[in-house]
């Protein structure tokens, strides 16, 4: 397969009694916390690809509701494949980020995170890692709440 260029940020959540909790993920790789996150793959979409990657590292089912966002990154080549893949015009990718609904769903882990912890909003904007993580967070989670009001 050959891998598109763009990433994909998904943030699984589920409103419990006690609120919203946002499932953080502990990268095996990098010892640090962030959403799930991959890339493309072909002809896929940014939904296609988040639904594959979702189902990949957390067994989130494809059919899940997913919520896409507004927020927008870019990801330095480099830092995804180690090397200019697409030429040396282009240097950064589009990071597209969605939400995922997984409320009665059990996450199950691939080997590319060691754990994972369902949190509040406050704390996971302490844990995550990567800007790009707090503001897709904070996007969900104003949606979210400002829809429930």
């Amino acid at each position: 397969m050959a891998r598109a260029p763009f990433q994909t940020l998904t943030i699984p959540y589920r409103q419990t009694q006690d609120g919203i909790r946002y499932a953080v993920f502990l990268r095996s790789d990098g010892g640090y916390w962030q959403w799930i996150a991959g890339g493309g793959e072909d002809d896929e979409t940014p939904l296609e690809a988040a639904k594959r990657e979702a189902f990949e590292e957390a067994g989130i089912p494809p059919d899940s509701e997913f919520l896409a966002l507004d927020s927008r990154n870019t990801v330095p080549v480099e830092g995804i494949c180690g090397y200019l893949v697409w030429g040396p015009e282009v240097l950064v990718v589009p990071e597209h980020c969605f939400g995922v609904r997984v409320d009665e769903h059990a996450i199950e882990l691939s080997g590319e995170h060691t754990e994972f912890r369902w949190v509040d909003y406050e704390t996971a904007v302490e844990m995550l890692h990567w800007h790009s993580n707090k503001n897709a967070l904070w996007e969900l989670n104003h949606r979210l709440t400002s829809s429930s009001e």
